[in-house]
């Protein structure tokens, strides 16, 4: 229950659980590392050979460490600010932006906790052909009923999830690693020469680096975790260590994973690997008990991965509703400091997007790239707030503003992710926007709370082209120019 709704029932409000310095890195590394490490083989052998994957993963890394930084800047200059992304993108930019940043932040988790799943029963289907790839009828069945079984877990307490969270990141971690490990063992230098340059079916080398950007964004998202639950902190300075220790560890991991994969078989049939492709790779190498022993890292992995972004998702609808931006049934909390109906909203969007995806030609790889898509509005304009306090001066800015270097780095975070839009290319850019238009209901239902004006000029303008962006989305989607 939030301090507004306390007063109102004459109840105080439930003290913010406080995390230390440990605890909030592991929730960077445990959403982060999550569905997306375990695809990467396949995902990358798609687009582009080992050229192609050194340059991208540099470029990646590049950029993503810019935008590390510019969240470990952010907490230091403004700790007046929670919710990391959302609040940024409010002070920076408006209100109708700021609830446009939460709420495409918020259904880029749901949108990802479907990954989750799909990938649970897609591995589970290599034994169980009723699965498929996880996105039969049988799958969406199970995988709803986990999906309730967490929702009644973490309604129990933030704390005792948190605590789930670092051991299952410590867990999940071992596996990956021992992959890396036997994967280098096993390593074949000539297939990996032959793979260096790529396979005929990929194209020009901008091409292939393009091709794999989403992938990149996807396996990295999460890496402002510890900003999102910044009002958990012990210490403010702790959300910026955690954000980029837990980008650094997360990075080596991805990019190693990745690499070696080559030096196993021809990128042919790496691409044609079935999804968790990890595991068939280390099936390549070791044979069948490979596939299990990556198997269940996944599943371990992948439900710590899951536990950590719906804390984060709940978190930013509650924060949101706090600050007026969200109806206000979404800033009510129990007992134990859990935002129940937020959490509540964060289930039904990820019930009704896993019925949905379960419906696409390629449930995974579509739901992975919606999910970056929806990030990446949020990503941009919370790396343009960090550029706007650098040139201009602001007495809620820590210093006045931040430093030439901070400015630098944030320049770099915001070129990096506006190529990002681009590289996403049109399809997941127009639905993006079916989900951002109808969001709009629940940004008047909170002007109509607090009695004031629906839209001013220039949120009158951000809603024209949301609305002709949707209406371009649909028809794209009914004439069958895109497809799900």
């Amino acid at each position: 229950m939030s301090q507004a709704a306390a007063h109102e029932t004459g109840n105080q409000a439930p003290p913010a659980v406080k995390l230390p310095l440990f605890t909030l890195t592991a929730m960077v590394v445990g959403s982060m590392v999550g569905a997306g490490v375990f695809s990467l083989p396949s995902r990358f052998a798609e687009e582009t050979g080992v050229a192609g994957a050194l340059i991208a993963w540099a470029v990646a890394g590049t950029g993503m460490l810019m935008l590390a930084f510019v969240f470990q800047s952010l907490a230091v200059r403004r700790p007046d600010l929670d919710a990391g992304v959302y609040a940024y993108a409010k002070a920076g930019f408006g209100e109708y932006l700021g609830f446009f940043s939460a709420f495409g932040y918020w259904a880029s988790t749901c949108v990802g906790n479907v990954t989750y799943w799909v990938l649970i029963m897609s591995t589970i289907g290599a034994a169980w052909p009723g699965l498929g790839d996880g996105d039969t009828a049988v799958a969406v069945v199970l995988s709803s009923a986990g999906l309730w079984a967490f929702f009644w877990m973490i309604r129990r307490g933030v704390k005792e999830a948190t605590a789930i969270n670092k051991v299952v990141t410590v867990a999940k971690l071992v596996p990956i690693v021992i992959f890396v490990i036997l994967a280098l063992f096993f390593f074949d230098a000539g297939v990996f020469a032959g793979n260096f340059g790529g396979a005929d079916y990929a194209g020009s080398l901008f091409s292939q680096v393009r091709g794999t950007m989403l992938a990149t964004v996807f396996v990295f998202l999460g890496v402002e975790g510890a900003s999102v639950y910044s009002r958990h902190a012990r210490r403010r300075s702790d959300v910026g260590r955690a954000t980029v220790l837990g980008f650094l560890s997360v990075f080596a991991v991805f990019a190693s994973v990745t690499i070696v994969s080559y030096g196993i078989a021809p990128m042919g049939e790496l691409a044609g690997m079935r999804q968790p492709s990890m595991a068939g790779v280390l099936e390549s190498a070791v044979g069948t008990w490979g596939r299990v022993f990556v198997s269940v890292g996944l599943i371990v992995s992948v439900l710590g991965a899951y536990l950590a972004w719906t804390l984060m998702a709940a978190e930013v609808l509650y924060v949101a509703a706090k600050d007026d931006d969200m109806p206000r049934f979404l800033r009510r909390a129990n007992a134990v400091d859990v935002p129940v109906p937020a959490l509540l909203m964060t289930s039904l969007l990820t019930q009704a997007v896993l019925i949905v995806t379960s419906f696409s030609d390629d449930a995974f790889d579509f739901a992975l790239n919606l999910t970056s898509a929806l990030s990446l509005i949020p990503y941009l304009l919370a790396a343009g707030f960090a550029v706007r306090i650098g040139v201009r001066s602001d007495a809620r800015t820590e210093g006045g503003r931040t430093s030439r270097r901070e400015t630098v780095i944030a320049a770099v975070a915001t070129v990096y992710t506006a190529f990002l839009l681009y590289a996403a290319g049109l399809k997941y850019l127009l639905v993006s926007f079916v989900l951002y238009a109808p969001a709009t209901v629940l940004f008047v239902m909170a002007r109509r709370e607090q009695g004031r004006r629906l839209f001013s000029p220039g949120e009158l303008v951000v809603l024209a082209v949301s609305v002709a962006g949707a209406a371009c989305g649909l028809t794209a989607l009914a004439a069958g120019w895109i497809s799900l």
